[in-house]
């Protein structure tokens, strides 16, 4: 049975969730239980993506990318795939309407990881981002606002902002993992074998400034989204503090992270905030 197939799908989207990454399952185990599953498939589709530029050392990543791809048109044109990521993908992607220059965005980010390792312009910078975080909130936006396409075009901006935001939280977070291992540098006009603290606090202003713009969208967004959305931002705004305190010397020697205990407490004091109103 084909629903069979699906709830099977599904639950692998679920698991990938988990079991790489417990801040982002966090987040989205406090979304209203009616839109969890279609983040755990999109955030299934985008992790394996990631994985196969990030992690799959030793094979060959273009030919292996290349078949992602083409497994990911037939199942998005024949609404089924035997990848069973894949096929759950399809399923939220098609029910929400999610727009395809979304998706081949998102993959052009990927692709541009195999090759490139020096972000040297602003434009490169953001034609990079926007592919490999902005687009993936908006796929997250469509489907927060069911795929109403008002709602989502009030939102855009911000929820492009948040995506921002994020990934340049991960970028500041992870230099060590991306230059010693994977020899990219992802912030222009930054030395990242002389960070200093001015660099630093140029890149933390601008991601603050993100964040800003950010939140005006997460305030507007509905209840069944608003709570986990809100518990995102919390968790990175931690973590972009954390950042922000920690020499930059010490930023190229070791990956900052938020204990799992800072983070239950980070749940807590998020949830008073959002039963008063306050978010």
């Amino acid at each position: 049975m084909k629903a069979l197939f699906d709830t099977v799908s599904q639950k692998c989207s679920k698991l990938v969730t988990n079991r790489y990454s417990t801040s982002f399952s966090l987040a989205t185990k406090m979304l209203a239980p009616g839109i969890r599953q279609d983040i755990y498939n999109i955030y299934g589709f985008v992790r394996f993506a990631d994985e196969i530029v990030d992690s799959f050392h030793g094979y060959d990543k273009k030919t292996l990318l290349n078949r992602f791809e083409q497994d990911l048109d037939r199942a998005l044109e024949e609404r089924i795939s035997l990848n069973p990521i894949l096929n759950a993908f399809q399923t939220t992607y098609h029910q929400y309407g999610i727009p395809r220059h979304l998706v081949d965005s998102f993959m052009k980010s990927m692709r541009m990881d195999l090759t490139k390792k020096v972000y040297r312009s602003e434009a490169e910078y953001r034609e990079y981002i926007y592919g490999s975080a902005d687009v993936v909130g908006l796929m997250c936006l469509c489907v927060f606002v069911k795929g109403d396409a008002e709602r989502y075009e009030q939102l855009r901006e911000s929820a492009m902002a948040l995506g921002s935001a994020f990934q340049k939280v991960n970028f500041l977070r992870d230099l060590k993992a991306d230059y010693d291992g994977l020899e990219r540098t992802y912030f222009p006009n930054t030395n990242l074998l002389e960070l200093d603290e001015d660099s630093k606090a140029r890149i933390v202003s601008e991601i603050q400034e993100d964040f800003s713009m950010g939140y005006q969208g997460i305030i507007r967004l509905p209840g069944e989204s608003k709570f986990g959305v809100y518990m995102a931002y919390r968790y990175y705004n931690r973590l972009l503090h954390k950042l922000h305190r920690t020499p930059s010397v010490e930023l190229r020697q070791a990956r900052i992270r938020v204990p799992n205990y800072e983070k239950v407490g980070l749940l807590a004091r998020s949830y008073v905030k959002y039963r008063l109103n306050l978010v």
